[in-house]
């Protein structure tokens, strides 16, 4: 009979020991991938949050220069409507103005070729005139406050940002869900451990309901 007792409770505190271990490792594991954009997206929400008393100057800077006619004799005859620059355009963009316009669309007419280039905290667009060659760009930035909110809300930031997010997102679902078990697992020796999840909870839910209109 002794042997049985014991071993029910020896099994138990096994198998509290292994999921006590496994939840701490994932849970520094997310809490280490994620600390650093955490604390970018922190600082970001207070910013956002703020924007309308944040000014931010734009900055407004053009340059202008001239196609050869080797490359501007890419620009001839029929594009279809949101075809990209041909890439020798691409190319001498990148090299003579440090313009990178990748394979973005284009709108085409019969005189000009006009492509918008949206990006972070910013924006910009690019006109080349298909008769004479002269390309106009045209930056436009509003600092590094802005910037940062534009990554926290993934505009104009591309698909590989946002990809980033998703993963981001599911480390800290992972990092709160672990803390949360953690929590379950600890909470008989801290008393105050529900009180201050479901104050975590009601808070929140009393904004909502008494103060959102």
């Amino acid at each position: 009979m002794t042997p049985t007792r014991t071993a029910g409770p020896a099994a138990a505190q096994q198998r509290r020991g292994y999921w006590l271990r496994t939840l701490h490792q994932w849970h520094w594991i997310s809490a280490a991938f994620s600390l650093v954009v955490l604390l970018l997206f922190t600082v970001t929400g207070i910013t956002l949050n703020h924007a309308a008393q944040i000014e931010a100057e734009p900055r407004v800077s053009n340059h202008a220069a001239t196609l050869p006619d080797s490359v501007l004799a890419t620009l001839e005859g029929e594009f279809d409507d949101d075809a990209p620059l041909p890439g020798t355009v691409r190319r001498w963009l990148q090299e003579e103005l440090d313009v990178r316009v990748d394979a973005r669309a284009a709108e085409w007419s019969d005189g000009e070729a006009y492509v918008s280039l949206p990006r972070p905290g910013g924006d910009a667009w690019l006109a080349i005139d298909r008769g004479t060659g002269d390309v106009e760009y045209e930056l436009t930035t509003r600092g590094t406050i802005a910037w940062l909110n534009d990554l926290h809300k993934g505009r104009n930031t591309g698909a590989v940002w946002r990809w980033f997010i998703d993963i981001f997102a599911i480390a800290c679902l992972l990092f709160a869900l672990t803390g949360l078990w953690l929590l379950y697992l600890h909470s008989r020796q801290r008393d105050a451990t529900w009180p201050l999840v479901a104050a975590g909870l009601a808070v929140p839910a009393i904004v909502v309901i008494l103060f959102m209109h």
